[in-house]
């Protein structure tokens, strides 16, 4: 099934054929993923142990009836709703230091979607040492301040951050709203498909 008409064969083609890792699937994950999906990309690897809750509703790719479910399984039922023929892989476990490289080992670009900082830092430092592709977030928090939230290169074309990289959700200060959190889940994802197409991230 087509849901953009706008992309040339060569265009499709890649994107369709790309395979894209998610390591989490919470408001940057769930959200990047759906814009993914929109754009063409056709195979993705998602991987997050949590559970849809209420509080989740305010910026998440989730509804009221899905509160409870795991979020890989509901996510894949909502992104299917977009694209039924979707090749998900779908991991509903931890990701750790001894499971990151081996489980995004296939995908040609990993999106980090994570809340924790540690987290992000963890998942960052494995897949660089694995000369993986990475792009992902870091401050979101609050609302405004829409010109802070930047594209930032590092790593040599290999690590790719999107943020303003101060208002850290969770610091006390901070607190995860859809407007920014769903900017941010946006440019990751157009950071994915600039890079896949060849133009300028």
């Amino acid at each position: 099934m087509e849901v953009n008409p706008y992309l040339s064969s060569a265009e499709r083609a890649i994107l369709e054929n790309a395979k894209i890792g998610i390591a989490g699937a919470g408001g940057l994950g769930s959200n990047c993923a759906m814009h993914l999906v929109r754009s063409g990309v056709r195979h993705l690897l998602i991987a997050d142990f949590d559970r849809v809750a209420a509080s989740n509703l305010n910026r998440q790719f989730f509804f009221a009836d899905q509160i409870g479910q795991k979020k890989v399984e509901a996510l894949g039922v909502n992104l299917r709703r977009i694209v039924p023929d979707l090749e998900l892989e779908l991991f509903d476990q931890k990701i750790c230091d001894n499971n990151a490289v081996e489980l995004f080992k296939s995908c040609d670009i990993i999106v980090e979607a994570f809340d924790s900082a540690n987290a992000k830092q963890m998942l960052i430092k494995s897949l660089l040492k694995a000369n993986k592709k990475i792009v992902g977030a870091s401050g979101l928090g609050g609302w405004g301040r829409s010109e802070a939230i930047r594209l930032r290169q590092f790593g040599g074309g290999k690590l790719y951050i999107i943020g303003d990289c101060a208002s850290e959700v969770g610091n006390g200060e901070f607190h995860p709203f859809s407007p920014r959190v769903g900017v941010a889940a946006a440019m990751e994802a157009n950071t994915v498909i600039a890079l896949l197409l060849g133009v300028q991230a």
